[in-house]
């Protein structure tokens, strides 16, 4: 079994498992029992459209955790019933069998009645606007059942249900996304192309960089990173840079007073504020004694070339 060094409480060197044979899956052992999760980098073709698929399963009644700020998430409850997801702003909605997520800027709680097996893929942009179409803020930090929209999803989770190899359950998940895709426009593609750039710069990005890169005025920007990602630039900057730094706390241990002092953050206190709004944890939480969910996020990072950087960044 490989190893992924991590941080338990106390600062004594815990460890992230690698599960045997199956790459990219890891086991945490939490207070109420391991909780699991596999990451599955997609086809070449859907690359743009979206990020990691995963597959999460917990074994224990009632577990309980928080994610932190992301992109939209398609999920499948492939095991298990019942359950609830409460957003930063204190909305709890119950989690449907098949559930489309919006962008989230906060970290947003979760608690699962049963043992529960889930399905998961991560939405860069273009996969929003395919599979959704809308404006992404209209959905920011809320939920909705995609059934409702579409019976196709449904029929899809019948058949995922009904299987257990979990690459044959990977194959058939893009299959059916390479369905939804459509081609965009090149000047859509440049400006995502430039938004997701920027926002991956080190530090804390300023619009008037990304004004230069694109050649649009501010209003524009927030117009077009409001349908495209769900928030303006400004709160975007706040989010990648809170999740850059909470990376580099968990997975490269470095000091977060450092990074405090790196990351164009007024003062430690900010920092605190900003990283336990976006991430659910405070710094020293995150270094010493991070959740079993955060620490398996976070192993996003490690997904490589195969995924957009800002995918394995959120």
């Amino acid at each position: 079994m490989g190893l992924y060094p991590q941080y338990t409480p106390g600062g004594v060197a815990g460890v992230v498992a690698a599960d045997d044979g199956a790459p990219l899956s890891y086991t945490v052992e939490a207070a109420q029992g391991p909780v699991r999760l596999r990451y599955f980098a997609p086809p070449e073709p859907l690359c743009a459209y979206f990020g990691s698929l995963y597959i999460f399963s917990v074994s224990s009644s009632g577990y309980a955790d928080a994610t932190r700020a992301d992109v939209p998430q398609l999920r499948f409850r492939l095991g298990g019933r019942g359950g609830n997801y409460i957003f930063q702003d204190g909305m709890v909605m119950p989690t449907p069998e098949v559930c489309l997520l919006g962008p989230t800027f906060g970290a947003t709680r979760f608690r699962l009645e049963e043992p529960s097996r889930v399905l998961g893929i991560s939405l860069l942009p273009a996969g929003w606007i395919a599979l959704y179409g809308d404006d992404a803020n209209s959905m920011a930090d809320s939920a909705f059942d995609m059934v409702t929209c579409d019976a196709e999803y449904g029929r899809l989770l019948q058949k995922l249900q009904g299987m257990e190899d979990a690459d044959a359950i990977a194959s058939l998940c893009w299959s059916f996304l390479q369905t939804r895709i459509k081609p965009l426009p090149d000047t859509t593609w440049r400006l995502l192309e430039a938004v997701d750039g920027w926002l991956m710069d080190e530090g804390s990005p300023r619009i008037e960089i990304l004004a230069d890169r694109t050649g649009l005025s501010p209003r524009q920007l927030a117009r077009l990173t409001n349908r495209y990602y769900g928030a303006p630039p400004k709160l975007l900057a706040r989010k990648y840079r809170a999740l850059r730094c909470s990376a580099r706390i968990v997975l490269d241990r470095e000091s977060w007073q450092v990074l405090c002092d790196e990351g164009g953050f007024y003062d430690q206190s900010h920092f605190i504020r900003e990283i336990k709004h976006f991430i659910g944890l405070t710094p020293q939480q995150l270094q010493n004694d991070p959740t079993a969910v955060a620490q398996l996020t976070l192993l996003r990072r490690s997904l490589g070339g195969d995924v957009a950087v800002i995918n394995r960044m959120s």
